[in-house]
């Protein structure tokens, strides 16, 4: 049955505004068939236990999700949905799954667009030429039942459990196929092969989608600059690829891109050109950080909590300091190695500005776009010390979601993090305690504020992504 959502809008102005619908992807078995051998591959760390992460964690995840943004589908239920022993409710091709129309899982949706005959032969034949499947198999899996069909391209296993191809377990992290940029979706182009079928599925989805209908016009794709086939190599620095790991919209007209280990100079570029072009955004910042697994995107390295909070990685957030207060050494240090980010921020019909550090940046955000009365805090991953700002910044202590302004998600394992959180004024609670609060109407979701939820952790950050990266917003509320 195809999802129908009446009140369904797309509207990001901020990283802050009241979360009201977005898109997720439950752990699927794909994640389960991830061998060593093939981890790196496919953009793992390590192999992980998939009962574990859909049971003992993600579900927390999307029961949070459903009290904040469509309370109908769980208040009153939480007993009855602890006590199925298969969590029916989180897996999309079941009679008991949620079926939210506010916490939209992609399975649904391309589920829904594969009832349509046309779109399941078109479909099928992209993803077998990607996929380099035989002729019969591609006609087997035209005639297969959607709903089957939609698991297949995600697990890469048909119902016996024979793989045919890949899995794509990094559909979890939904955030990295497309960002809305106010009332557009910029789909985005991954850096690395084991994404591809997921841009794919996402390019179909947008546009072939009835929810999607009244924005087909507002889908912009970037495009691969001229002549980029006769480019040497595969892995050249000039590729054009952008993850949605490395945008952010932080207010109405300003949108921030890194450039990483995953998207390039060129992919920001374009990105650039088309957000003006298409006068969707009037200021960009690039903050080009050190191409390093650690990082990856700017959001393992910054996100923020309020308006005038952020919580971000210390040492590569600073300014350097002044040349005499340093030791011998340092001059006769190589710049180039030095680990600092380069920001520069460009505004349409202005000259390029260029920022000292993050800090200034996010400052700036606060304080000018955010209209911030208060001096901008900075919370530090591992309370920075070390070595736990380091430790905790490979487990995502800056990778936070806001389902609202002051109210973040969090992973349980990140203690420095943690305290840092108490020390400027945070409650802290676990989501098992706070779930139960919100069925006994100790709490209100609602009017919860100034609180991080901390969620179970054990296999999830195996994976080297926390919540920013499991969530692709549609809808905030704008900020005032």
């Amino acid at each position: 049955m195809t999802l129908k959502n009446t009140d369904f809008k797309i509207d990001v102005t901020s990283e802050i505004g009241t979360l009201r619908s977005l898109l997720i992807h439950s752990p699927d078995s794909g994640l389960g068939k991830v061998v060593p051998s093939k981890a790196q591959d496919w953009l793992f760390e390590d192999i992980v236990h998939l009962d574990t992460m859909r049971k003992n964690e993600y579900d927390y995840y999307i029961k949070l999700l459903l009290y904040f943004l469509d309370p109908d589908k769980i208040k009153g239920k939480l007993q009855d949905i602890d006590n199925d022993t298969d969590r029916l409710f989180f897996k999309p091709d079941n009679a008991n799954f949620h079926a939210s129309g506010k916490v939209i899982e992609i399975q649904t949706l391309l589920a829904d667009i594969l009832q349509q005959a046309d779109i399941r032969e078109k479909l099928t034949a992209s993803v077998c030429a990607i996929e380099s499947c035989n002729y019969r198999l591609q006609q087997e899996l035209i005639n297969t039942n959607p709903v089957e069909l939609a698991k297949i391209f995600i697990s890469g296993s048909l119902s016996n459990e024979e793989m045919i191809f890949a899995p794509i377990p990094n559909l979890i992290f939904s955030r990295d196929i497309g960002i809305a940029v106010n009332n557009h979706m910029l789909l985005n182009k991954p850096a690395k092969k084991a994404r591809f079928r997921e841009t794919l599925l996402a390019r179909y989805i947008f546009f072939n989608h009835p929810l999607f209908a009244p924005y087909r016009d507002n889908i912009l794709e970037i495009p691969e600059t001229a002549q980029h086939f006769l480019r040497p190599g595969e892995d050249n620095l000039e590729k054009t690829t952008l993850e949605g790991g490395d945008v952010m919209m932080v207010s109405p007209q300003h949108l921030l891109i890194g450039c990483s280990e995953r998207t390039s100079i060129s992919g920001a570029n374009e990105a650039i050109k088309l957000l003006f072009d298409n006068n969707v955004v009037k200021k960009v910042t690039i903050v080009k950080i050190p191409h390093k697994r650690d990082y990856m995107h700017i959001d393992t390295v910054f996100t923020q909590v309020k308006r005038n909070t952020w919580v971000l990685l210390r040492s590569l957030a600073i300014a350097e300091a002044p040349l005499e207060d340093q030791e011998p050494i340092s001059w006769f240090a190589d710049k180039k190695t030095k680990e600092r980010p380069e920001i520069v921020q460009f505004e349409k019909g202005e000259k390029p500005r260029l920022f000292g550090c993050l800090e200034d940046l996010l400052s700036d955000i606060s304080e000018n776009d955010l209209q911030s009365d208060e001096k901008t805090k900075f919370i530090y991953s591992g309370n920075n010390t070390f070595p736990f700002d380091a430790r905790e910044q490979w487990t995502d202590s800056c990778n936070l979601l806001a389902l609202k302004e002051g109210v973040v998600l969090g992973y349980d394992r990140n203690d420095k993090t943690v305290e840092a959180f108490k020390q400027s004024g945070f409650d802290v609670i676990r989501v098992n305690d706070l779930l139960q609060k919100f069925e006994n109407n100790e709490l209100d979701p609602q009017t919860l504020t100034n609180t991080l939820i901390l969620m179970p952790s054990a296999e999830l950050s195996r994976a080297r992504g926390g919540f920013h990266c499991m969530s692709m917003p549609l809808l905030r509320d704008r900020i005032v």
